[in-house]
């Protein structure tokens, strides 16, 4: 014991055991929040990949839909005079 008080010396020591673990705990605390965090991140990654991948399935659905309506839009007379023409 450095210096006498006038508190018990056991109270002295457990608190300054308990302040010791408290400080030794502090490292393994904080890598298990980085690893929570870190964890948290790459999942909410992963589920933003895959709604990206369902979104573009509506927008590659809709691309084929107007490609082929373009297809049946053209006037197959014209097509047909035209293609005459040049083979004619």
């Amino acid at each position: 014991m450095a210096f006498p008080t006038a508190v018990n010396s056991q109270i002295t020591d457990s608190i300054t055991q308990a302040n010791t673990k408290v400080v030794g705990d502090s490292p393994a605390v904080a890598m298990g929040n980085f690893y929570v965090a870190t964890s948290q991140a790459l999942s909410t990654a992963a589920h933003n990949a895959a709604y990206g991948q369902q979104q573009s399935w509506v927008t590659e659905q809709t691309a084929t839909t107007m490609g082929v309506s373009n297809l049946f839009c053209i006037d197959t007379a014209a097509t047909g005079r035209a293609t005459k023409m040049i083979f004619g």
